[in-house]
């Protein structure tokens, strides 16, 4: 018995919610999550949102200028333009589902500048603009009586020909989407949802990290099974590390301590309380995440240390306290008090410019996919992300699809003859520890030898280690019944994987790809 639904929306962050509210309307939708419906990259945003609002001193074509040199010139000019232009729609759609940006005693928009920006055009809500959007969408989802969330649910693959018996190469043409097989978590059945159309909105591949500031739910799901079933993924080589991530052993994953606190006025320091960033880029501690990420690489390893200091001492503490209450709240938990105490920082995986390549629709390699958000290469980001983009993007792309496939699904059937979920002769895998200790093993070899700095030598070593993971992980599935836990490293697998080819096969420093073999190529 399979469940139909005209959509299918996999994942439950800024940009599966933002779809799911704008087709509603007019379609039933199946929204699943591996989780719950609150845990997402998004709630995690400390930042804000990026767009254009105040006419006075900003214009579309400063964004679109800032965005261009961030990216490298490597993100696409139409992208681009897209995203800053639409970006004021996506901010009326959010503040209609209740989402409740800071604003100044006259009403404007009380807006921030972080790395990168020329202007002050970053819309927030104190530190914690990701909560206050995830829930605002949350309560309006679940209100909503077209939209059935299926919470603690894992999609292990997603349904093709392949499933009909007909071999599927990365020549095939027209291969076609018509739904995903889901685990029920709560049964342990795997469940077959076909849908009209399929929406991925996985998020992030941070989980691949040791160290991470994402949800250790971040594995990368949507692009591996979309490569697995042979959709064209790009520019995973281009993986973002927050340069400041606060600095606790133990912590995974890592506390974000917003970009906005530079742009406050923070100043990065040695553990001497010396100042660096000069000897870097003339933009200080404003400078790209990139490029302070590599800065505090560099001191760290130049000094022998674990972290670097982010000051704010300097600011004025009642200030200080207001704007960043849940980061003032976490280090004084700790025993820091970011009014008098320096915070301890190193740079944490967080955020991918690279995913499944997709149209300015939405629309991926594969009929009827669509990907939205952090799993989906739209070309805005090019080789290096302007900070606060990510949220407007998946906005503005979560409204193009839905138009898109609004018109798209009228054409769509369900297919009636896919089969069942085939489990006969598996068990369920009998020794957990080979699962997780291979997941630990990933952690490393992506942290040792496809981090922030990389070199051809360290690239072909996590090949060969992968490779064995690879094997040792496909004949575990193949004779096991699926587990999240059991998926999720699969998933890590693959995704690790793309990474490292796909950074072997830049052969140039550009982004956030920066490789000792090419430096200046």
């Amino acid at each position: 018995m399979a469940y139909k639904f005209d959509y299918l929306v996999i994942g439950s962050g800024i940009a599966g919610m933002s779809f799911a509210l704008k087709v509603a309307a007019h379609s039933r939708v199946a929204l699943i999550c591996k989780t719950t419906l609150e845990e997402a990259n998004t709630y995690l945003a400390q930042g804000g949102v990026a767009s254009v609002t105040n006419l006075e001193v900003d214009d579309f074509d400063k964004h679109i200028h800032d965005t261009m040199v961030a990216g490298d010139w490597l993100s696409d000019p139409e992208a681009v333009a897209k995203v800053v232009r639409h970006a004021p729609e996506g901010i009326d759609f959010l503040v209609g589902q209740g989402v409740d940006f800071d604003r100044k005693a006259d009403g404007t928009y009380d807006l921030h500048r972080e790395g990168g920006h020329s202007e002050f055009r970053i819309l927030h809500h104190a530190d914690n603009t990701g909560a206050e959007i995830q829930l605002s969408l949350v309560e309006q989802v679940k209100r909503h009586p077209n939209i059935e969330v299926f919470e603690h649910h894992f999609a292990v693959e997603i349904i093709t020909q392949h499933h009909l018996g007909k071999i599927v190469t990365r020549r095939t043409p027209d291969i076609t989407c018509y739904g995903a097989y889901v685990l029920d978590e709560t049964t342990g059945r795997v469940e077959t949802f076909l849908a009209r159309a399929t929406v991925m909105a996985t998020g992030g591949v941070g989980a691949v990290y040791t160290t991470t500031t994402n949800p250790l739910i971040a594995t990368g799901d949507g692009i591996a099974m979309t490569y697995r079933a042979k959709g064209t993924v790009s520019d995973m080589e281009f993986i973002q590390f927050h340069p400041t991530a606060l600095y606790h052993p133990g912590d995974r994953p890592s506390f974000l301590i917003t970009e906005a606190m530079r742009g406050y006025g923070a100043v990065l320091r040695n553990l001497d309380g010396s100042e660096f960033m000069q000897k870097y880029d003339p933009r200080l501690s404003l400078a790209p995440r990139d490029i302070v990420a590599r800065a505090i690489d560099s001191e760290m390893k130049l000094h022998g240390t674990d972290h670097v200091y982010l000051d704010v001492t300097h600011k004025d503490p009642e200030e200080t306290r207001r704007h960043f209450p849940n980061i003032y709240e976490k280090c004084l938990s700790l025993g820091i008090d970011i009014t008098k105490d320096m915070i301890p920082v190193a740079p944490a995986a967080h955020y991918l410019c690279g995913g499944i390549k997709v149209d300015a629709n939405g629309e991926s390699s594969i009929g009827r996919l669509y990907a939205i958000g952090e799993c989906s290469c739209t070309g805005l980001h090019g080789g290096n992300r302007l900070a606060s983009n990510s949220l407007i993007e998946a906005v503005v792309y979560a409204d193009a699809a839905a138009r898109h496939s609004a018109e798209a699904i009228k054409g769509y059937e369900f297919r009636t003859d896919v089969p069942d979920w085939n489990d006969e002769g598996t068990a369920h895998p009998e020794e957990m520890v080979l699962i997780t200790q291979s997941a630990k093993e990933v952690n490393q070899i992506m942290g040792y030898y496809v981090g922030i700095v990389r070199s051809d030598l360290r690239l072909h070593r996590a090949w060969n280690r992968l490779d064995i993971l690879y094997e040792e992980t496909e004949k575990l599935f193949k004779v096991s019944k699926p587990t999240r836990e059991l998926c999720e490293l699969r998933n890590m697998i693959n995704v690790a994987y793309l990474i490292m080819r796909q950074a072997m096969e830049r052969k140039e420093s550009r982004g956030l790809h920066y490789t000792v073999d090419y430096p200046h190529a």
